[in-house]
C-alpha cells in the first residue's frame, strides 16, 4: 500500500504542478481535488469506481501497475475530475490517491454470537462516522493488540425496537478479546447495508456504540443530510489489525 501511495503521489504532484492553472471545456479545474467514498467495480478485466457523490467514475490512469482491484472493495478516493458524461460514465477522473477500508457486511446479533461480537469501548471522534452510497463509513482509533498476529473484531448489527420512530436502529460492536497494547492507530471501515430492510420513508439511522470517552451513546443521522465524507487527510490506515 505504501508503494501504491508513493506512485500515486508522484502522479498528484505532476498533475498539480503542470496543470494547476488550466481547465477543460467541461469547467473542471485541473488543480481541483475531490475526496469521496467509492466502491471498486470490476467488469470484463477492467475496473471503475462507483462514487457515493457523483456516480460512476472512469479512471484515465487505469494502469496502476501492481494494484489488483477487488470488486466491492470500499475506498476513500482522492481524484481530479476531468470530464462529465464520459463514454457512459458520469465522470472521467485522474485518481491521485486512495485509502482502502475494511469492507464488511452487517451481522445479525444473536444469543449465540453476542460474546464473539463483544461490546468493548471504542474510540471514535465526532464527525468520523457517516452514511453514503448504501454504506456506513467510519474512522476510529484502534488500541492495537499486543500480539500483532491477532486482530480485533468490529461489527455492525441491526437493533429491533418496540417503538417505531421512523429510524433504522443500528449498533456498532467491538471486541478486543482483552488484548490491548496502549498503542493507537487509525482504522478505516465501511459496512454494506444491503442486508437491511430500509424503508423508503425512513427518517435516517440511529447508531448505538460504547464510546471510550462517553460510555453508551446513540448518534442520530438524518437521511435528508447529504452524503457524509469523512476527513482522513494525513491519516495512515495500513497498520490497523481488524477483521
Amino acid at each position: 500500500m505504501k508503494r501504491l501511495q508513493k506512485f500515486i503521489g508522484v502522479v498528484c504532484l505532476t498533475a498539480v504542478s503542470m496543470l494547476q492553472a488550466c481547465s477543460n471545456e467541461d469547467g473542471h479545474s485541473l488543480g481541483d481535488i475531490v475526496v469521496d467514498w467509492a466502491t471498486v467495480r470490476v467488469e470484463d478485466n477492467t475496473f471503475y469506481l462507483q462514487g457515493d457523490g457523483v456516480g460512476s467514475l472512469w479512471l484515465v490512469n487505469t494502469n496502476l501497475g501492481f494494484y489488483r482491484p477487488v470488486d466491492g472493495q470500499r475506498i476513500l478516493a482522492y481524484y481530479n475530475p476531468l470530464y462529465d458524461n464520459f463514454e457512459g460514465y458520469d465522470q472521467a477522473v485522474r485518481l491521485l490517491d486512495f485509502r482502502e477500508a475494511l469492507t464488511k457486511q452487517t451481522d445479525e446479533l444473536t444469543e449465540e454470537n453476542a460474546a464473539e461480537l463483544g461490546n468493548d469501548p471504542i474510540l471514535i471522534y465526532k464527525g468520523d462516522m457517516g452514511f453514503g452510497g448504501g454504506y456506513m463509513n467510519l474512522i476510529f482509533y484502534q488500541n492495537l493488540p499486543k500480539d500483532l498476529s491477532t486482530k480485533h473484531r468490529i461489527s455492525l448489527v441491526e437493533v429491533k425496537t418496540d417503538t417505531d420512530d421512523g429510524y433504522v436502529h443500528l449498533k456498532l460492536l467491538y471486541n478486543t478479546y482483552g488484548d490491548k497494547s496502549g498503542r493507537y492507530v487509525a482504522g478505516l471501515v465501511s459496512f454494506n447495508l444491503d442486508k437491511l430492510e430500509i424503508p423508503d420513508n425512513t427518517k435516517g439511522f440511529k447508531v448505538q456504540l460504547n464510546s471510550e470517552e462517553n460510555g453508551e451513546v446513540e448518534v442520530t443521522f438524518d437521511r435528508r443530510q447529504a452524503n457524509q465524507t469523512i476527513n482522513a487527510e494525513g491519516l495512515e490506515f495500513s497498520k490497523m489489525q481488524l477483521e
